[in-house]
């Protein structure tokens, strides 16, 4: 099933009660009711707000929100008027109010804080020389505190300014800096094992380590009662956790994406989910044999800005849009880098001499990396490659989603296959047959090699922005230097049954797209190396694999 909260970041109670989710990859904040698990989406992905990170509450009611990729910080009035307060700040993160005061600080090198005026009046400077802020919030004693990310330390300043003074070092992973109702700071752990170390800093100083098993915490927020609710960047959805660590799901998790999906030869199926490779849970099949009922998601580790994905002998092969192309040993946890500073690399393929078949998308390119990490170009002069597919032969199909076709690439130079498409974006060859997501028209189109004949297979499915979104502005790729917002891309794969394995990225699942299996099928080329040749398959129906943290 859909998860209703994908990608969590920033929380804070409004005054109504509910819990307020910022949601970042998503581009949409959501309000839960902890009591129900209700959630509700307020501030939609096609408003004025691209990226919000964090949101804080004024005492009229009003939502302040950290915009982070494009540098802004808005005002949403209790009635829903949107309002800039600033575009001066940097990577704008951490958010808090003290009384009508507003604080802002910045997610990057030599990041700043500073206090905000919602009044139009230029922002003063707290402080500089930040290591990456984030979360951060005023202390009993009358000071903001604020972690340093990349130094494991919590500091803290004076609210009217002064001198900055680190309050904890060796703090495992500090994403997050809050105290509880009685005052006791506790600071998020951003790795994961879903560390919280509490610390008695106006007490005996003493510091004690809890263990929740929530992977990429991000934030945290106390009711009335002083339960504790916390939120995930990599696994979405809210979850309230006790003092011993334990845990109970309030909205479940899922996939922040996903992007790229593959299945290695012993059938685990692995998704590229931007912050971490993770895999759906497969709980069988239900009574009759009929759909696959819900499971959950399984994190393999947090292996940040991963898109692209292809499993080969045991190994697998990541891109990030950011620029590098990885190889990852999940049985060792090794990972080794084998290009970057490429241009939005995607799509990627293995061919059976190892030879890595990379989409580099903001260059227009297909490239190759060959095993001693020599890289080549295949074919240029696209508009904007996404995926890349193999057949029996090694020959390397392309989809384009600008010049919506998908093309054969022959000794340099592109083929045309099929066009007139709607944005194609993930690709899959089988046996004599070619199928590829048109993302602008929701469905799936296959394409017979030997006639060009093309069909639509499946139909509604949750790749993109929902339904009714009538304009979105994409957030930058980077910015100020550091990441931004990726590309949503919905990623294909074959598994050896001869059904397709989606990622359905408008809804945060993978989907299994099958058949029953006819009598005349059977496999078209060995199956042993390449789990995508598989038999064809005509008459696909939906299953879905969900996922829970």
């Amino acid at each position: 099933m859909p998860t209703p909260l994908w990608g969590s970041n920033g929380v804070a109670f409004g005054p109504d009660g509910r819990l307020y989710a910022a949601q970042f990859l998503a581009g949409q904040i959501s309000a839960v009711d902890p009591a129900t698990g209700d959630v509700e989406v307020v501030v939609p992905m096609d408003g004025p707000v691209q990226s919000p990170d964090d949101l804080a509450f004024g005492p009229d009611g009003s939502m302040y929100i950290t915009d982070l990729v494009p540098g802004r910080v808005w005002r949403r009035s209790p009635q829903g008027t949107y309002t800039l307060v600033s575009e001066q700040v940097k990577v704008p993160n951490g958010i808090t109010c003290v009384g009508d005061r507003l604080f802002v600080n910045e997610m990057k090198m030599d990041g700043r804080l500073m206090e905000l005026f919602p009044d139009g009046r230029d922002p003063v400077v707290l402080t500089g020389g930040l290591a990456l802020g984030n979360a951060m919030q005023l202390g009993p004693d009358g000071c903001l505190y604020y972690p340093h990310m990349m130094t494991n330390q919590v500091w803290r300043i004076p609210v009217d300014g002064g001198v900055p003074e680190v309050v904890a070092e060796e703090v495992h992973e500090p994403v997050a800096v809050r105290f509880d109702r009685g005052g006791t700071l506790l600071v998020l752990s951003r790795g994961v094992a879903g560390i919280v170390t509490r610390i008695d800093l106006h007490g005996t100083g003493s510091r004690s380590v809890v263990t929740s098993g929530v992977v990429g915490l991000d934030n945290a927020a106390f009711d009335a009662e002083n339960r504790m609710f916390v939120s995930s960047f990599a696994s979405g959805g809210v979850t309230e956790m006790y003092p011993d660590g334990r845990t109970r799901e309030i909205v479940p998790g899922g996939f922040d994406g996903p992007y790229g999906v593959t299945i290695d030869l012993g059938g685990t199926v692995y998704a590229a989910d931007h912050y971490r490779l993770a895999s759906p849970e497969d709980s069988g099949e239900g009574e009759g044999g009929g759909e696959s009922q819900p499971g959950g998601v399984t994190t393999h580790g947090l292996l940040h800005f991963c898109h692209g994905i292809a499993a080969d002998n045991g190994l697998l092969h990541l891109t990030s849009q950011y620029g590098t192309v990885q190889t990852h040993d999940p049985e060792r946890g090794t990972t080794r880098v084998r290009a970057t500073g490429l241009d939005q690399p995607l799509g990627i393929a293995v061919r059976t001499d190892g030879t890595l078949i990379i989409a580099e998308a903001g260059a227009g390119r297909v490239l190759a990396i060959d095993g001693t990490d020599t890289v080549t170009v295949l074919a240029e002069g696209l508009e904007h490659p996404v995926d890349v597919a193999l057949d029996a032969e090694q020959r390397c199909y392309v989809s384009d989603d600008r010049l919506g076709a998908v093309l054969r690439i022959d000794d340099g130079r592109t083929v045309p296959v099929a066009e007139e498409l709607g944005a194609p974006q993930g690709l899959v060859v089988l046996g004599a047959e070619l199928f590829t997501v048109e993302t602008a028209h929701r469905r799936l189109r296959a394409v017979s090699l030997t006639t060009g004949e093309t069909r639509v297979d499946a139909e509604d499915l949750a790749v993109g922005p929902p339904p009714g979104v009538t304009r979105r502005t994409e957030p930058a790729l980077f910015t100020q230097g550091m990441p931004g917002a990726p590309r949503l891309f919905a990623g294909l794969a074959a598994a050896p049954d001869g059904s397709l394995l989606l990622s359905a990225n408008g809804e945060g699942t993978v989907v299994r797209l099958s058949r029953p299996p006819a009598a005349d099928d059977a496999p078209r080329e060995d199956t042993a190396r390449n789990p995508r040749a598989v038999p064809p398959h005509r008459t696909p129906n939906t299953t879905n694999s969900r996922r829970s943290p």
